[in-house]
């Protein structure tokens, strides 16, 4: 398969599967729901097998047109986007035997156009992964945005769509508002919005504008929700549950730290950035980020939105550690997209379950829940130490990377960060914990056991994703040294 093909194919195949989704809804749910997974199959089959090629050294690219001189619709396979686009297309196989299991145990309306949508925020996100230059960058984000909307808005009452609103209305406002000026200032100052190893704007740009052109890009970007462009996400917590795991795990969290990450070492250049003072303020912004989105969840009584404000927290860890500018910090900042990936995605299957099973969703409800629901509560269990950075779960290989990375900046506020959340996450996240597995159950509770097979199953595989990610993080961390070593040359 050609270079073109494979990458046509990754964008092209979910667009096929929500077209096949909606022609086989009109037989039977069956066959929409083996459609869904044959795209997500085939999806994976297509991006993992660019692997070899990539670990080669090869970046298999594909211009599709010349819109205007020097702004192109064009698309590029590179270390960061191939961990970006497996990443999610693996998961979307999980998630879509997770959904099939939530969606008919809830007896869900809209399923069909549900799956759809699903199937549309894929295409855009291997249009971000593979994007080749800042405009298509922005046409996939800006798409991602719209086609995810529907399914915040999936129960339709006036509070889900209010919610949704305010969804919308923060993440085009901010990518229209800050983000695309920051592309047009960028194109106007380089002469191109190329993604090139080391950047594009040393010389272009001098003093506070550096400053002031990351800001722009770093808050235009509002997926990855940097405080205080954040509350989109606890808002989009009305969504079903494998929506809550697309936002949070799949695609649209990290769309936004993968979009920073790649604008901070392909645009900028790491090595321009560490030598201009005035690009010093995102490590600040990334660490009160973390601090407060932490203490904020502390007080929470409700399960998904205690995991909204965990995400905003984790998320500022990738944007952190691309911040601090060494090697071994953007390593990690990778790795922690893969290891909050398998953990958050966990976290949240074991919600969905909880609440399909037993229809609870507040804190207080979880006592004793463990003995009841023990697959469910034991992946939990393994999902949350990740978070904390617990070995041996994938969370502990990413902080260790991220930790390792601030000592050879000599990042003191980095370092004192990561000590002082992965407290706080200790401290919100043992007490569920202990109340599940050691506290009695509350008498005159309705009984009941696990959530349907489905549910169980993928909530199951993804704990065991987080575990395995601790001892087999070689291809990652090989991945990802490929991307350091094109910043050092």
């Amino acid at each position: 398969m050609s270079a073109d093909s494979a990458i046509m194919l990754a964008i092209g195949v979910p667009l096929i599967t929500a077209i096949g989704i909606q022609l086989a809804a009109r037989i039977s749910d069956n066959l929409r729901e083996a459609v869904t997974l044959a795209g997500a199959g085939t999806l994976a089959w297509v991006v993992w097998g660019m692997l070899p090629a990539l670990f080669s050294g090869e970046r298999p690219a594909w211009t599709v047109s010349e819109l205007l001189p020097g702004v192109s619709l064009a698309f590029e396979v590179e270390p960061l986007g191939m961990l970006f686009a497996a990443l999610a297309s693996g998961l979307w196989i999980i998630n879509s035997v997770y959904s099939i299991g939530y969606m008919r145990g809830n007896q869900e309306k809209n399923q069909t156009r549900f799956y759809t949508c699903f199937a549309l925020a894929l295409a855009a996100t291997m249009g971000i992964a593979f994007a080749g230059n800042l405009f298509t960058l922005f046409l996939c984000y800006e798409s991602l945005t719209l086609v995810t909307y529907p399914l915040v808005a999936h129960k339709g009452d006036k509070a889900t769509v209010r919610s949704a609103r305010v969804y919308l209305g923060i993440l085009l406002c901010t990518s229209i508002g800050l983000l695309l000026p920051a592309i047009i200032w960028t194109y106007h100052v380089a002469g191109t919005g190329d993604f090139t190893v080391g950047g594009i704007l040393a010389g272009k740009i001098a003093g506070a504008d550096v400053g002031l052109l990351l800001a722009l890009f770093v808050f235009g970007v509002g997926k990855a929700a940097v405080m205080p462009v954040h509350r989109w996400l606890p808002a989009a917590m009305v969504a079903p549950t494998p929506v809550s795991a697309l936002l949070h795990a799949v695609a649209v969290v990290k769309a936004g730290v993968f979009t920073i990450t790649k604008i901070i070492v392909y645009v900028f250049g790491v090595d321009f950035l560490f030598a201009t003072p005035s690009s010093g303020w995102l490590v600040y912004a990334a660490s009160f980020t973390i601090i407060a989105a932490s203490v904020v969840a502390l007080r929470q009584q409700n399960l998904k939105r205690l995991l909204a404000y965990s995400t905003v927290a984790q998320l500022s860890y990738v944007v952190m550690a691309a911040a601090v500018l060494k090697p071994l910090a953007e390593i990690g900042a990778s790795i922690h997209m893969v290891a909050h990936a398998f953990g958050k995605i966990t976290l949240f299957f074991a919600a969905g379950a909880i609440y399909t099973a037993s229809k609870k969703s507040e804190l207080h409800q979880l006592r004793g829940i463990g003995r009841r629901m023990p697959w469910t509560m034991a992946a939990f269990t393994i999902g949350a130490l990740s978070m904390i950075g617990v070995p041996p779960t994938g969370g502990f290989v990413s902080k260790w990377y991220i930790l390792a990375g601030a000592f050879q900046a000599d990042n003191l506020l980095a370092i004192f960060t990561i000590i002082a959340s992965t407290a706080l996450n200790a401290a919100y996240f043992l007490p569920i914990i202990f109340m599940a597995w050691f506290e009695a159950e509350p008498s005159g509770g309705k009984p009941h056991g696990e959530a349907p097979p489905l549910v169980v199953l993928a909530l199951s595989l993804t704990a065991l994703l987080t575990l395995g990610f601790f001892f087999f993080n070689g291809p990652v961390i090989e991945l990802e040294t490929q991307l350091v070593q094109g910043m050092l040359q």
